[in-house]
């Protein structure tokens, strides 16, 4: 393996790294940040026990864990990790006695905006300087024309939700490929009435669909992905969510096993 010095980084230190002769072990990767953030949103509103394993524990997701405790979501941490959540039903979640601070998470300000929108609760999300800074009404703009009440800040954070009536499905064209609006969009379908229908101009993640679908939401998904319709009321049922390894993490691994390869 290759050598370098293990002395304390300090400004202006140099390093000397030489060839090694191989590069082997076995590791686990942190958890990937996407779907952890989605395991504990749905598995928060779903019916029954949803059990988590390989849980990105980062303060990005623990706000969004935070964010569901403080509406009634009840969760229990293992020792090794795993997260058992006892999921609220689609009526169970209640408003929240103060902020939702979601830190420095966009991807947990957006779909947590989505999820919430029409479930009848009034609630205040902000975060850090730097979250309060970015653009939230691309997912603010068509959860309105859904029915939601939303109130940004010069189109940025802190965003106030005002509980509303029923949501009603839209057919929304992104202007842009986006993997958050269009979860947001599919989150809010979950209790809107009728059919949310939402095009991509590109591709994008798809995490969202596929856990939608693994607890018991009927999609119709386009065969190139870039259109998805999911039609409301919906329920899901609690699962045992695997999270897997995050490829970002896993790369610098990767690469280093791919050049000490030898033939």
């Amino acid at each position: 393996m290759a050598s370098a010095s293990t002395q304390p980084s300090t400004p202006g230190q140099a390093y000397r790294v030489g060839p090694g002769q191989s590069v082997s072990g076995d590791i686990t990767v942190p958890g990937d940040k996407s779907i952890s953030h989605r395991a504990v949103m749905l598995g928060g509103v779903a019916s029954g026990t949803t059990t988590i394993r390989g849980f990105l524990d980062s303060d990005d997701c623990r706000a969004t864990l935070q964010a569901l405790r403080a509406m009634g979501v009840e969760s229990v941490e293992q020792a090794d990790g795993t997260i058992e959540i006892a999921g609220a039903g689609d009526k169970g979640l209640r408003p929240p006695a103060q902020a939702l601070d979601l830190g420095n998470s966009g991807t947990g300000m957006r779909l947590l905006l989505g999820l919430l929108a029409g479930r009848q609760i009034s609630a205040e999300l902000t975060g850090d300087a730097s979250l309060r800074s970015r653009p939230m009404e691309r997912v603010a703009a068509p959860l309105r024309a859904m029915g939601a009440q939303i109130e940004t800040q010069n189109g940025c954070a802190p965003i106030r939700l005002r509980a509303a009536g029923p949501l009603r499905g839209i057919h929304y064209e992104l202007p842009v490929a986006s993997a958050q609006i269009k979860s947001a969009l599919l989150l809010a379908g979950l209790s809107a009435n009728g059919t949310t229908e939402v095009v991509s101009p590109a591709p994008s993640r798809d995490h969202t669909e596929r856990m939608l679908a693994a607890m018991g939401v009927p999609l119709e998904v386009a065969d190139d992905g870039l259109r998805v319709e999911l039609t409301g009321p919906a329920r899901l049922r609690g699962q045992t969510i695997g999270v897997p390894g995050d490829l970002s993490s896993a790369a610098f691994f990767v690469v280093a096993a791919c050049l000490a390869a030898r033939e």
